[in-house]
């Protein structure tokens, strides 16, 4: 049997569910915007790759997986995966970071740094699994299924375990949406930079904090906010490249401590993932390539400043729809719904806890912090 035989099945039928989840996040993503008065070409707040895992699910506990497509469907979660996780990186570049100066840094630190640690802390008193906590201490931290997806690899963590975080992370990334443009206005009136500040360090997902700024723009008729949400994102973003590694490096410590005592040893490639080194190569590409193009407007004396644009966003769509997309399919495809009865609510009180607790952290900070931030 062929190579291409074995896997192309698969790795079909995984696209095909990722085409399908798209068009259902597009169409409730349609509904949701036209309920907040948005225009309905707004992004969808609601992520294709999580519709792709649900269908995935429905597919696999209804009609079943044939021996047919397995090959593809675990290639999709091992290789795929990787390859889209590598590609995110051309989304973030260095320059955004500095937009928000030495005092938004901070706060956007802080916040993650407090998401991680209550996620963890609360985990560890609820007696639930230290994989399941990180990724929900990661997807309410830093950036949603993004992180969940980026950091699941290197601590080794099961397709239940990613898919339950997925789902606790839309639920109150959406909720967040939807009350925290009203939340901001109470908090920071008359002041859009402490509010976009707060949309994008408070609200999990990049689609999330960009629909809570066109909600808190189309209310209150400021502008600035869809800026200041959207950069203090992106910053927030940059942070998976240093927590990635960490909670890596966190697990396999873990993990060797307990083999060494068992007379096996870690292997050094096991402390840092390799597609992490991956994901910041495509991050300092962009950053160059930006440079390049502000500066005599050519990146890397080849692309004027639109072809680059082009380039770094269809690689970035590549990686973070499609890709993705196919990987999350597969996650969904594999995974039985018998797997979740272990798992009970106690995720979920633990996701909303650090929702909220975060949210009040940033509010503190920039209460304190907001006046010396300028855009």
């Amino acid at each position: 049997m062929t190579f291409s035989y074995r896997i192309l099945p698969g790795v079909v039928l995984c696209l095909l569910i990722m085409t399908v989840g798209e068009l259902f996040s597009r169409w409730i993503g349609y509904g949701l915007n036209l309920l907040q008065g948005l225009t309905t070409d707004n992004p969808s707040p609601v992520s294709g790759i999580f519709i792709a895992i649900l269908l995935g699910l429905v597919v696999r506990n209804v009609l079943g997986l044939h021996e047919f497509f397995r090959d593809g469907v675990l290639f999709s979660i091992r290789y795929i995966l990787r390859l889209g996780i590598i590609l995110l990186g051309i989304r973030l570049s260095f320059y955004d970071v500095v937009k928000l100066g030495i005092w938004g840094i901070p706060i956007i630190v802080s916040c993650v740094g407090v998401a991680l640690f209550i996620t963890l802390w609360m985990t560890h008193k609820m007696n639930q699994s230290s994989r399941l906590g990180t990724l929900i201490a990661v997807g309410t931290g830093i950036c949603g299924v993004t992180a969940i997806v980026g950091t699941s690899p290197g601590i080794r963590a099961n397709d239940r375990e990613v898919a339950y975080a997925i789902a606790n992370i839309t639920l109150f990334g959406i909720i967040a949406m939807f009350i925290y443009p009203y939340v901001a206005y109470i908090l920071f009136q008359n002041d859009p930079i402490k509010a976009g500040l707060f949309l994008g360090t408070a609200i999990h997902e990049t689609a999330q904090v960009a629909g809570a700024a066109l909600i808190y723009n189309q209310m209150f008729a400021q502008s600035l906010v869809i800026d200041a949400a959207t950069i203090t994102k992106l910053t927030r973003n940059f942070l998976l490249l240093a927590v990635v590694p960490l909670m890596s490096f966190y697990y396999v410590k873990k993990l060797k401590d307990r083999r060494e005592s068992e007379g096996t040893e870690t292997k050094w490639y096991q402390l840092i993932p390799l597609f992490v080194l991956g994901f910041l190569a495509m991050a300092i590409v962009r950053s160059i390539g930006d440079a390049g193009a502000a500066a005599n407007g050519l990146a890397f004396g080849l692309l004027n400043e639109n072809r680059w644009v082009t380039l770094w966003t269809t690689l970035s769509t590549l990686g973070s729809k499609y890709l993705l997309g196919i990987a999350m399919a597969g996650i969904g495809l594999s995974t039985s719904v018998h797997v979740f009865k272990g798992l009970g609510i106690k995720p979920f009180y633990i996701g909303m806890i650090a929702a909220l607790t975060v949210s009040i952290i940033s509010a503190v900070l920039i209460y304190f912090l907001g006046d010396f931030i300028r855009l």
